[in-house]
């Protein structure tokens, strides 16, 4: 009989943010994200105390998954952004970082929880509505008929991942090859519903960026030097493809559910290797001449299909079946219990080997149009390889939600600093029809207008890592940055674009720091000279819901009143 031991009464904790823990340790979560945030962040290795991978990263969909916390408030936090990152790929330390900054200038207000949850609702509704409106001053309309602004905005998002080691020439590089990439998967002449195609990314270790390709067709790891033999010898006509996605290893296990009865003294290992003998034949008879599986196939098999002049790959994985379904038009076979149809065959233009670096692949061509390419990515060590691979597929994801919403907002902390002037404008403009809405007093409503205004500030500051000092004009309310070796008196010869390229100081132009107090302006919007276009752009969708996220993340944990937790 096992003891028995008394359960733990649950430890509840009244009021969390009036903890000097919890509030020390979401402290400490903001500036260790602030730390990371930009093109300059500083870089973060996780490795856990009994041993494992060490991550060295910048990026939040490596570094939150990475973090764990005994503490509830932050693993909600921490929750909260992985879901936004998980389905918009970008802006994850955006959302962070203005979340746990409310949560702080709330508590610092001294306001009542439910007035500052209140003008946060209701400052986030002002936000969403101007983002989306067509005057809006740090909105940019994507042009599809020149790449310019979709290589601008890709750049964007690559450059700004520090672990990638990458100069300005590879940066470009890499942007270039993603457009190239995304445009490949949008199929031309595809009537009814447009289906995205898909891109496939191949990392080659200890070669330059610059050797980094875009290639049409899918390439796929071989490592059988009898199969590369074949290729070069075989002719260069459309060629039959079958595709298995159930085992061909022979085991009892792949047959599938239910009893099996054998005969005393009868070898079931041969009898399934004869029917699976029996099932290549046919395939050979249907003159199939590329036999692909994505797991196992026993190696009697595949000398017997390598005899037939048949080219096997197999373990080619899960991952790559979808894309090889979409450049083939195969339909995979789940079962052995039944003959191929013939609509399941299908067919490839070509077959050719290439070779990058110390990995020999199989390149496949589509017969028919195809919106399936491959990517390969070349850096020069695994963490660097690993970090441009992640970055990559995010600036994809980036360029799909563009096909969504063609648009994109001002970088470099530009939106956020003409947001928080918009707001402080609109706000002392309209505040008697608000309080009714908000209902507080409008001392209360002002004290929250800014400290949500404040956190948009905080947001472009942390782009700054160097010392220098953030400053706003006051005219178009853009962020701009001021080397920390330059003093006030030579200010205006340093200043020369603002953080988003798009704005050029003028004679006129008068700036103050960030977070400190400014007279009320109506920001107007940059002049669009057609030879001055922005450096750095933000998506549209992905900052518009981080933003959405940040508040209403910020807002639920204002509004915790206990915490419970099993310490059992």
């Amino acid at each position: 009989m096992s003891r028995l031991v008394q359960k733990s009464p649950s430890l509840c904790t009244d009021l969390p943010l009036n903890n000097s823990d919890v509030c020390n340790k979401l402290r400490l979560l903001k500036e260790l994200l602030k730390s990371c945030y930009g093109p300059t962040g500083r870089l973060k290795q996780v490795h856990n105390n009994i041993g494992g991978h060490v991550v060295t990263t910048s990026t939040s969909s490596v570094l939150l998954p990475a973090l764990s916390s005994s503490q509830p408030l932050v693993n909600l936090i921490r929750s909260c952004i992985l879901n936004h990152v998980s389905r918009f790929s970008d802006c994850g330390l955006f959302a962070a970082i203005l979340c746990l900054t409310l949560i702080e200038e709330a508590k610092l207000s001294g306001l009542r929880r439910n007035v500052s949850i209140k003008v946060n609702k209701h400052l986030l509704g002002m936000c969403s509505s101007y983002l989306q409106e067509e005057d809006c001053g740090c909105r940019v309309v994507l042009d599809f008929c020149s790449s310019m602004n979709l290589i601008t905005l890709t750049r964007s998002v690559i450059y700004s991942k520090p672990a990638c080691v990458l100069a300005e020439v590879e940066a470009l590089h890499m942007s270039k090859l993603a457009v190239q990439a995304f445009l490949l998967t949008v199929p031309c002449n595809s009537p009814g519903t447009v289906r995205l195609g898909r891109i496939v990314t191949v990392g080659v270790e200890g070669h330059p960026v610059l050797n980094s390709a875009v290639l049409t067709g899918l390439l796929v790891e071989v490592h059988d030097h009898l199969s590369l033999r074949m290729i070069k010898s075989m002719q260069t006509n459309p060629l039959r493809v079958v595709l298995f996605s159930a085992s061909l290893a022979g085991d009892l296990s792949d047959l599938g559910d239910g009893i099996i009865e054998a005969h005393t003294g009868v070898d079931t290992d041969s009898q399934i290797l004869d029917q699976l003998l029996e099932f290549c034949k046919h395939v050979v008879e249907d003159e199939v001449k590329l036999f692909v599986c994505q797991k196992v196939l026993h190696p009697v098999l595949q000398q017997y299909l390598r005899n037939h002049g048949v080219i096997v790959i197999d373990r080619v994985g899960v991952a790559l079946m979808e894309p090889l379904t979409l450049l083939t038009g195969a339909q995979p076979v789940a079962t052995l219990h039944t003959t191929i149809p013939a609509k399941a065959y299908g067919t490839v233009r070509s077959l050719s080997v290439k070779e990058f670096g110390s990995k020999t692949m199989l390149h496949l061509q589509p017969a028919a149009e195809s919106a399936v390419c491959t990517m390969v990515v070349c850096h020069r060590n695994e963490t660097m390889l690993s970090e441009l691979k992640a970055v990559c597929q995010q600036a994809e994801h980036v360029l799909r939600l563009t096909l969504k919403e063609p648009s994109a907002l001002l970088g470099g902390g530009c939106t956020e600093t003409h947001l928080a002037a918009f707001i402080r404008n609109k706000s002392l403009n309209e505040v008697s029809q608000t309080l009714t809405a908000v209902e507080c007093s409008q001392s209360e409503y002002l004290l929250g207008v800014e400290g949500f205004c404040r956190s948009l500030e905080s947001v472009a500051a942390a782009l700054q890592h160097d010392g220098g000092n953030s400053l706003t004009d006051l005219t178009h309310a853009h962020h701009w940055t001021l080397p920390a070796d330059v003093t006030t008196e030579n200010m205006e010869e340093s200043l020369t674009f603002c953080g988003c390229g798009l704005t050029r100081n003028s004679p006129n132009m008068k700036w103050t720091h960030l977070n400190t107090k400014y007279p009320q302006f109506s920001p107007a919007p940059a002049l669009r000279d057609s030879t001055v276009q922005p450096h750095v752009l933000d998506s549209f969708t992905a900052k518009l819901n981080a933003l959405q996220v940040a508040v209403e993340t910020a807002n639920l944990v204002l509004d915790v009143r206990y915490v419970i937790q099993d310490t059992n």
